[in-house]
Parts: structure tokens; sequence; C-alpha cells
């Protein structure tokens, strides 16, 4: 498994952490206050734990992503190969687009936690417009379906 790492800035406040599969499916994603090593490493740590550990993973230019992977290979003796290969990183930058879509016309979050609840939604939405999920949500049904089966 290997999958491409992105951390985008969702105003000016908020760095949001996502992760994709090469086939474009959303392994996962967290939004942080901070873009430093420590929150790489717990977005890392989180993505891992719930998705295995990768072979592969593809990162842009984010120093804090390349040092979490470093220290997480150290410290459980993991193999994880970095690569910064510019065009396979389209494939999350081209999954933003989704998020960015929806929160640029917006003028801001008045908190954190304002932030977090939307771009779980967002995410929620955008990962049932890509296929169905794998959590036993029939399949057939239309996103907004999906989505109202998950809320029930």
């Amino acid at each position: 498994m290997a999958y491409p790492l992105s951390t985008r800035h969702v105003e000016e406040r908020y760095d949001l952490y996502r992760a994709v599969d090469k086939t474009g499916q959303t392994i996962d994603f967290l939004l942080t206050e901070q873009r430093d090593e420590r929150a790489a490493k717990r977005f890392l740590t989180k993505a891992i734990r719930r998705h295995g550990v990768p072979e592969k993973i593809t990162i842009g230019g984010s120093e804090a992503n390349e040092a979490a992977i470093k220290r997480c290979n150290q410290e459980h003796g993991t193999l994880i190969e970095i690569r910064q290969i510019k065009y396979l990183n389209n494939i999350i930058e081209q999954d933003h687009r989704g998020v960015k879509r929806v929160t640029r016309p917006m003028l801001g979050f008045k908190s954190f936690e304002a932030a977090q609840s939307t771009l779980v939604g967002i995410e929620l939405m955008h990962r049932l417009r890509k296929g169905p999920l794998a959590d036993g949500v029939e399949q057939g049904l239309t996103p907004a379906e999906q989505f109202y089966a998950l809320a029930a």
C-alpha cells in the first residue's frame, strides 16, 4: 500500500492533513492548529492505526511530514519509503479541490471546533461522492441517502 500525504492551509490559522490511496480514496484526514513535526506524526500514527503501515508515502515539500515519517521509521522499525515526486503528489492535490471548493467562499471559521465540524461533514460528503463506503452502507443509494443512513 502506498499513499500520497499532503497538508493544506485552511484559512490562515489551521492546517488540514490528508492522505489518499493511489486510486483516490481518502485514507484519513486531521485538522490541526500547527503545521509541525508533532502534528504530522500524530496524523501519520492515526492513519497507520486505521489502515496499516504503507510501503511508500508520497509527500510534497513539507519538512514536517518528512521528519515525522523518518521518526516513525526509527521508533517502530518500519521501512516506509518517502517519495517527493511531483506528478505522484498530484493525486492528493486534485483531491484537495473538493475541500477548497467548499471552504474558499466561506468568510472563515469562528473557532477550531467550527472548522473541524465543518470539515468532517465536507470530507464525509466527499467520500460518499467518490463511491460507497466500506462500512456496510448499502450500495445503490445516492450520496444524500447514504449520509442520512449514517446519521440515523
